[in-house]
């Protein structure tokens, strides 16, 4: 499994909490379960590969640290986002956004460009390229903020 994949599964379970509203560690879980796991492998490449360790470490990191700061993390969204109410941006779109965030404010090994388009990839696999986009316009636009603070 790749960086990238470990990313794609992290916006999996940050999504996943929109909708069950359980608590990071019980998503992780779950999802993570060998048997669910292997049921979703056919359904989705991304999880035909286990996470290593350390890529279970990257996500163990992310959703709880998204979980921990979601609310944190949708002012940042709804900051850049000029005219549209957080609520109405898709809850994947808003989760790669959250990822993306938390990402470029907590991981220095992860470059921002590097999040940004990992964000887009993803949104654009499971959204539509109008999303990308929307997802590259937001996080291009806290990444110049980001690097004019310095």
């Amino acid at each position: 499994m790749t960086r990238g994949n470990a990313r794609e599964l992290a916006v999996h379970l940050i999504y996943a909490r929109e909708f069950t509203g359980d608590e990071p560690e019980m998503v992780i879980a779950t999802r993570l379960q060998k048997e669910y796991y292997s049921q979703l492998s056919q359904e989705n490449p991304v999880y035909e590969d286990r996470p290593s360790h350390a890529q279970r470490a990257y996500i163990d990191n992310v959703v709880m640290g998204v979980a921990n700061r979601v609310d944190e993390l949708n002012d940042i969204i709804g900051k850049y986002s000029i005219d549209w109410d957080v609520a109405r941006i898709s809850k994947l779109a808003r989760a790669v956004m959250q990822l993306a965030i938390f990402e470029m404010q907590n991981l220095p090994d992860v470059p921002t460009g590097v999040a940004i388009s990992e964000a887009v990839r993803i949104v654009k696999l499971y959204d539509t390229e109008e999303a990308g986009a929307f997802v590259n316009g937001i996080l291009g636009s806290y990444a110049r903020n980001l690097t004019s603070e310095v």
